[in-house]
């Protein structure tokens, strides 16, 4: 024990051992029984390190700070350290300086007695502090709405490490938010709104105090929004047209107006003062796309509209007068234009019958209109010949023009028109002439015309001319002149291109053809030999010609020409080498005419003589025309219905027929397919068991024609009726991009916002957009759907305190595509809720119904209500026990109508009361009494005075319940007769029964007798009334002042029992009727009078 004891005390010990001293047995070592704990206290505060110790006999306790020492009160009074009784050192305040720290450091509590000490477990005493200057203050923001801020922070050095909080104007900012977090010092607003913006102050707290920076403001512009997009527009030539673009942003946001095909109209537009444009007078060269762009420093957006001006329709391409020979297939072109696309149709003059594109084949399958408005007219007849109409129509006006078809009955040697020699490829200088050399023959002679890159060569252009030949010249060339020039040459039977280029430059050749050019190339081959036919192939056989020209011939071109294929020549194979060339790919049952070029370095021949025809030598079926016949009779007779073909998926369609009879020859199915407008694509299908083919590799989303041929060998039969049917479209996979959800002026409504699906869709292919909008419960749930070309929508009837997840979908033909992310949005409390105009008013009242305050009231007025009736019969049952012996009657005139009507009321004003209450009698001036208790005139129930007794007491069939309440309502109910048993009643007040000015009055018919409204009654009644009165509650308007009483009833009974039972009547009131006069009525008198029973 005695190692950590200092020696001096140690000696003392040893002192009372050698002196015979021993330790009492309930002495006890000291023990600490709390340890001091770690403080961190501010400069200048009191602070407090707590330790207690026990032992026999008590311990002293130390203090040790770094091993060293404590000063206290008890060593030093002015010590600003005290050891209080507990063994605790108490600081009276807590001394700290720059230079100068005496109270930090590690603290040891020590406690002895004479067994030994007990040390404390170390505590340190630490300090706090907080600085003045930030690290790093935060900086002004500026972000647009919608998108995330983040403002940084670091607090000055302090210890302990101060935490960072957040101001905004002077108000704490709250983190449960969930758009607004704090971390390290940032405080992060993940979406920003226009009410995040204000002065930011970042405070840096620990126990010592509060420091804050200087404020850095947040400021929260909003990107252009569109209120009111343009939108497409279809107007009619020199009409006006307004593009509306109504914008919000914060700045306000410059708006300007562009057109992409160019400039806007000039001296024809205007932009008003709302930013609409306005277009004057429009033209047909007016039609593009005009965009309205806004702009402000946060961002920019743009709104499209498209302009379409009607033009009335016109026919570019003419039809021509054709002749041809029976069996052979021609066409009529019609081309035609206009906005919109006229519709075309097709008549022959003297027929009824119409021919529209796309309809299936008539008569008997030979006349057809595709979908760019030719009209093909297969295995022509001698009945055919006449004129064909083309007409086009539209909204905008309609066209019309004819061809004549001439059909000869014998064979025909009519061929399309042979361009012998065609432009040549040249490259010319600028300022030079060109000519373009196009030398045609056929019968009937040929026309020739010139195309540009596609385009016909204008004939008004002076440095262009057609010389007589067909050549085109071109003086002083220009570089614009450079291109593709076509030579056309056309005739009824058909016609023929040929194609050279032109090239304009600084330096070339000259454009002076030579004489001894032409001598160059070779001359034309002789005429070609058919030899070795097949279904789809010819062999060729043919003899050079001697003169070769400049050069040796290099090789040969085979062109050929098929009425059924076609009007114009085509070329089947070029780089021939030899003499002899196998012609393949050819159509069976189908006559073909050959001509042979020869090509050397200098170019090409001239044609050479046409071939043959080869007719009736396909496949080995040579043998005679007799079996011809009858393979082609069969054939004709077998008819193919195809079934409606079915989609297997977006690019896959299965087709199935059947044949009405089964020929002895058939090799296979010839099925014709195309989208509709284009040209029909084949594909062969063997004869076979089964009835069905699948198509495959179809383009999603067009609509196709079908329809199906049976041939042999190279023999057809007919085809069978077009089927149609559109692939569908596949649900877009991917969602709408960017969806935004931006609240507006803090209010309940909120604009969502979007762009189209990746990748790019066309717009017309998407239908519509679906809105989702969801809140934290069940009920709040918002749905919208927007047209395909708007991308942003407005939702209102939002509830504050909530959160809503939007989610957006792109709708195609195919059904929903992809959601996209939700959105969530929270709306504060400050939101003013926007009333839902479309709950219904039944739902209203069944929301205000089911809240506990409606219910709860409902109770304690009907509580009331049963108090007051309780008290009610109380009060009559006393009153008729003290009066039971008294009785009343008086004079009483009915009413017209018997049903319930108001005392003392302004009805005229009231137009809600029912049809059937009565109005004849009803007061306008508010100020005379109105005659009750009415009832149906024709009801067999009639509630008054019915008969007069002998003895002049009336026999009671009704009586008037007065419902006393706060409306002075009257009704009517039945009365007994006098002699059953009767209880007094106080009378009814006399402002509503005795009415002066009556003499005359009519009273109502007995019951049974018939009565009629427009009739008036001469008749004195009396009769005994019973009265009694309830407590009702009606919602009726307040009645006007009521006019006072001239006497009250009670006091009125009071007297008359005083008097012995009689009593002058009061003066009576006037009553004027809103329908009948005074002088209609007439009375002879009322009586009022208290008589005592025996």
């Amino acid at each position: 024990m005695a190692l950590a004891i200092p020696g001096d005390k140690y000696y003392c010990l040893l002192e009372k051992y050698i002196s015979g001293s021993r330790p009492r047995l309930d002495d006890i070592p000291p023990r600490i029984t709390e340890d001091p704990s770690d403080l961190i206290v501010s400069k200048g505060e009191p602070a407090t390190l707590n330790c207690k110790a026990e032992g026999q006999p008590t311990p002293t306790v130390e203090w040790y700070k770094d091993g060293e020492h404590v000063e206290t009160d008890k060593d030093d009074p002015r010590s600003h350290r005290m050891l209080l009784p507990s063994g605790s050192l108490f600081f009276l305040r807590i001394v700290h300086g720059r230079r100068s720290k005496p109270d930090e450091g590690v603290y040891t509590c020590v406690a002895r007695n004479y067994l030994g000490e007990a040390v404390s477990q170390n505590a340190s005493l630490e300090v706090a502090i907080l600085r003045d200057d930030f690290r790093q203050p935060p900086n002004d923001v500026v972000v647009a709405a919608g998108e995330p801020a983040v403002l940084e922070c670091v607090p000055p050095r302090g210890h302990p490490e101060p935490t960072v909080s957040w101001k905004r104007n002077n108000v704490r900012v709250n983190d449960k938010d969930g758009r607004i977090s704090m971390r390290g010092g940032k405080l992060m607003i993940s979406h920003t709104r226009k009410s995040d913006a204000g002065m930011y102050v970042c405070v840096g707290t620990n126990m010592v105090g509060e420091r804050d920076s200087d404020p850095a403001e947040l400021v929260v512009f909003e990107r252009p929004v569109f209120i009111r997009r343009p939108v497409n527009q279809i107007v009619l030539g020199e009409e006006t047209v307004d593009f509306l673009c109504e914008v919000h942003g914060d700045p306000a946001p410059t708006v300007r107006w562009n057109r992409d095909e160019g400039e806007l109209p000039r001296g024809r537009f205007e932009i008003r003062g709302d930013n609409s444009l306005r277009l004057i007078r429009v033209r047909a060269e007016d039609e593009g796309t005009y965009t309205c762009v806004t702009e402000n420093s946060v961002g920019k957006t743009e709104a499209s509209a498209v302009l379409q001006v009607h033009v009335p329709p016109q026919i570019d391409v003419l039809p021509q007068d054709q002749v041809t020979a029976q069996g052979r297939t021609i066409t009529f072109q019609c081309g035609t234009q206009g906005n919109p696309l006229p519709a075309v149709f097709w008549q022959k003059e003297g027929s009824q019958m119409l021919l529209f594109p796309g309809q299936p084949p008539s008569q008997s399958g030979r006349y057809a209109v595709s979908m760019s408005g030719e009209l093909s007219i297969s295995d022509v007849h001698s009945e055919d010949s006449g004129y064909y109409i083309c007409q086009a129509i539209s909204v905008a006006g309609s066209v019309l023009a004819k061809a004549l078809l001439e059909v000869k009955t014998g064979p025909s040697d009519l061929i399309p028109p042979i361009i012998r020699q065609g432009p040549a490829n040249q490259t010319l200088t600028l300022g030079s002439s060109a000519l373009l050399q196009c030398h045609v023959m056929g019968r009937p002679i040929p026309s020739v015309r010139w195309e540009k890159n596609g385009e016909s060569v204008l004939s008004d252009d002076i440095h262009i001319s057609l010389m007589e030949n067909g050549t085109l010249h071109i003086s002083g060339l220009k570089e614009t002149d450079s291109g593709t020039y076509t030579c056309v040459a056309s005739s009824s039977t058909g016609e023929t291109s040929w194609s050279g280029t032109l090239t304009v430059k600084a330096t070339g050749t000259s454009s002076v053809p030579r004489v001894s050019q032409s001598l160059q190339l070779p001359g034309p081959p002789q005429k070609p030999v058919v030899t070795d036919v097949t279904s789809n192939s010819v062999t060729l056989t043919w003899q050079p010609n001697p003169h070769e020209g400049g050069a040796a011939v290099t090789s040969y071109i085979i062109e050929a020409f098929s009425q059924s294929v076609g009007n114009t020549w085509q070329t089947v194979a070029d780089l021939v080498r030899l003499e002899k060339h196998t012609v393949s790919g050819l159509y069976p049952n189908t006559i073909y005419l050959f001509i042979i070029r020869a090509v050397n370095p200098f170019g090409l021949s001239d044609p050479s003589p046409i071939s043959d025809m080869c007719d009736g030598c396909f496949y080995g079926l040579c043998t005679s025309g007799k079996d011809q016949a009858h393979v082609q009779m069969d054939l004709g007779g077998v008819k193919v219905r195809l079934q409606s073909p079915k989609i297997l998926n977006p690019t896959s369609v299965q087709i199935t027929w059947t044949l009405d009879q089964h020929p002895r020859y058939i090799e296979g199915y010839r099925l014709y397919y195309r989208p509709v407008g284009s040209t029909w694509m084949i594909q062969d299908i063997k004869a076979g068991p089964l009835h069905t083919a699948v198509l495959t590799e179809l383009h999603r989303g067009k609509e196709y024609e079908f329809k199906m041929r049976p041939y042999y060998n190279e023999f057809q039969g007919i085809d069978s009726e077009i089927a149609v049917v559109r692939t569908p479209d596949e649900v877009l996979s991917g969602p709408p991009q960017g969806v935004s959800v931006v609240q507006l002026s803090n209010s309940s409504i909120v604009r969502v916002s979007w762009r189209p699906p990746p990748p790019d869709v066309p717009e017309e292919l998407i239908l519509e957009y679906r809105v989702w909008c969801v809140g934290n419960e069940s009920q709040q749930m918002i749905n919208r759907s927007v047209d395909g070309d708007m991308l942003w929508v407005m939702l209102d009837g939002l509830l504050p305190e909530s959160v809503y997840s939007v989610q957006v979908a792109a709708v195609t033909s195919a059904g929903v595509g992809a959601h996209s992310q939700p959105v969530f949005i929270f709306l504060n409390q400050s939101l003013s809720v926007v009333k839902d105009d479309t709950v219904s008013l039944s739902e209203q009242i069944t929301g205000v119904v089911s809240q506990p305050a409606f219910i709860a009231g409902i109770g304690v007025s009907s509580w009331m209500v049963l108090m007051g009736f309780s008290a009610w019969i109380y009060c009559r049952h006393r009153r008729r026990k003290e009066l039971g012996h008294y009785t009343t009657s008086f004079a009483y005139t009915p009413a017209g109508n018997l049903l319930p009507c108001l005392l003392e009321s302004h009805l005229g004003n009231y137009p809600w009361l029912a049809d059937s209450w009565p109005t004849n009698n009803f007061s306008q001036n508010g100020k005379d009494s109105v005659n009750c208790c009415a009832g149906r005139l024709d009801s067999t129930d009639q509630y008054y005075n019915s008969k007069i007794s002998v003895t002049g007491v009336p026999v009671h069939h009704g009586t008037c319940i007065e419902i006393l309440g706060l409306t002075g309502i009257l009704i009517c109910s039945r009365l007994y007769s006098p002699e059953e048993d009767e209880e007094w009643c106080p009378p009814l007040p006399e402002r509503s029964y005795l009415i002066e000015g009556l003499e005359d009055a009519a009273t109502l018919p007995l019951r049974g007798e018939g009565t009629n409204r427009a009739t008036t009654y001469s008749m004195q009644s009396t009769m005994f009334i019973h009265t009694f009165g309830l407590c009702v509650s009606a919602d009726l308007p307040p009645p006007p002042e009521p006019p006072p009483v001239t006497e009250d009833p009670l006091k009125h009974l009071t007297d008359t029992l005083d008097n012995g039972g009689s009593r002058t009547p009061p003066q009576h009131r006037e009553r004027r009727s809103d329908r009948r006069t005074a002088a209609q009525w007439s009375t002879e008198g009322q009586t009022l009078g208290i008589t005592k029973k025996l």
